[in-house]
């Protein structure tokens, strides 16, 4: 399999006989966009400081379609389940509950004024969000590195297996390390 496989949707993701699921699988790829877009302009101090409205209103959009996509996806997997099977499908339902609570949880700090708590939320939200583009480059960069080792187009080989938790919960876990380390600097000071 060429790494264009990879990087291609995928031909058995719509069926004209569940308009149900091509719905919501549709939806969690059309929102699924928008964030990516939405989501980083939080990151800017500008927006975030001189138009806060802006940032407010952009913050709902994205934790509303963040959650939406996760719903969308979960939908899909048990009604249609991934390409890969049961493995894929575990590691990709936990991929959307963990972007699901990190959107309820973003908003819910926000909305109680706890801006520590909430910047962390919305931090964790991000890394998740990014982990649709990190699982594309993950294949990329192991095809330009490896040739294609261990993986094949059911997705099931041993570098394939290993990506359904991988483009997302190291990345959890630097964030993870990065935001206890960065609450120990603050108390020493």
């Amino acid at each position: 399999m060429g790494l264009e496989a990879i990087c291609q949707p995928r031909p058995n993701i719509y069926n004209p006989d569940t308009p149900f699921t091509n719905q919501a699988i549709f939806t969690h790829m059309l929102l699924g966009g928008l964030v990516m877009i939405l989501a980083p302009l939080q990151l800017i101090a500008h927006v975030r400081h001189d138009y806060p409205r802006v940032h407010r209103l952009a913050g709902r959009l994205v934790v509303l379609a963040a959650i939406v996509v996760s719903f969308g996806g979960f939908i899909y997997i048990v009604r249609h389940g991934t390409i890969a099977g049961p493995l894929m499908d575990i590691g990709f339902a936990l991929y959307g509950a963990l972007m699901a609570v990190a959107a309820v949880q973003t908003i819910r700090f926000a909305r109680k004024g706890d801006v520590r708590r909430h910047n962390n939320w919305a931090l964790r939200l991000l890394v998740l969000l990014a982990g649709s583009l990190i699982y594309r480059l993950h294949y990329v960069f192991w095809y330009l590195v490896t040739g294609g080792l261990w993986s094949n187009e059911q997705l099931t080989g041993p570098f394939d297996q290993v990506q359904y938790f991988a483009f997302y919960l190291p990345y959890l876990a630097l964030l993870e390390i990065w935001i206890r380390r960065r609450k120990v600097v603050q108390r020493m000071r």
